[in-house]
């Protein structure tokens, strides 16, 4: 498979890491690649109702951390695939950030308007359901009861789809502090479901 993949890369026509890495063909090599994004970004986002100067904000962005992070690029696909899909990332990290503009932290995360709930009648609900609902509602109960404070807060954001960047943000935080946040929450979850009886494969299947 890989290989595959590899010789799709190495038939590209336009050495895209090489020209942006050469500082003599750099300038050249952003303007070409501008215009792909900025094709992808408009097929992305026009049906999402966002016009030229949203997808240009994003194209611009995007093309900065691309070039930062060129060096992660493994050749897996063709570079212009690697590029597009941060620049959808970049986009759709934006719209969620706008989206959560005036919603309050507080709102967000509160106890009572976290929707971590399943729209399943008890009558005729399957088994499947019905397992379901009890890891939701173990989930809520561990998310009250064995987090702290922060984590609580990080946790219940980010289900509720607010992007780690604003999450930073509204708590005077960063984006590591946030996910290091985040991952001592999972590890203190994961031990609560094992104590509660379930294992990670019980979980896992029911999420499948």
């Amino acid at each position: 498979m890989y290989s595959t993949e590899s010789q799709s890369m190495a038939t590209e026509p336009y050495d895209w890491v090489e020209n942006l890495k050469n500082e003599s063909h750099r300038d050249d090599a952003i303007g070409k690649l501008r215009e792909v994004l900025l094709r992808g970004l408009k097929g992305a986002f026009y049906r999402r109702g966002q016009d030229d100067a949203f997808c240009e904000d994003i194209c611009q962005e995007s093309l900065i951390r691309i070039i930062k992070n060129i060096d992660s690029f493994e050749g897996r696909s063709k570079f212009t695939t690697w590029a597009i899909s941060i620049a959808i990332r970049v986009g759709i990290s934006e719209l969620r950030r706008r989206h959560h503009k005036d919603v309050s932290l507080d709102a967000i995360t509160s106890k009572n308007d976290m929707k971590i709930e399943l729209a399943v009648a008890e009558e005729g609900a399957s088994g499947s359901d019905i397992d379901q609902r009890a890891i939701l509602e173990t989930l809520g109960e561990l998310i009250e009861n064995q987090l702290t404070d922060k984590q609580r807060t990080v946790v219940r954001a980010l289900l509720g789809g607010m992007p780690v960047e604003e999450i930073a943000r509204r708590t005077d935080s960063n984006r590591n502090a946030v996910y290091k946040l985040f991952h001592d929450a999972k590890l203190r979850l994961k031990s609560g479901f094992e104590a509660s009886s379930y294992s990670m494969s019980d979980i896992e299947s029911v999420f499948a």
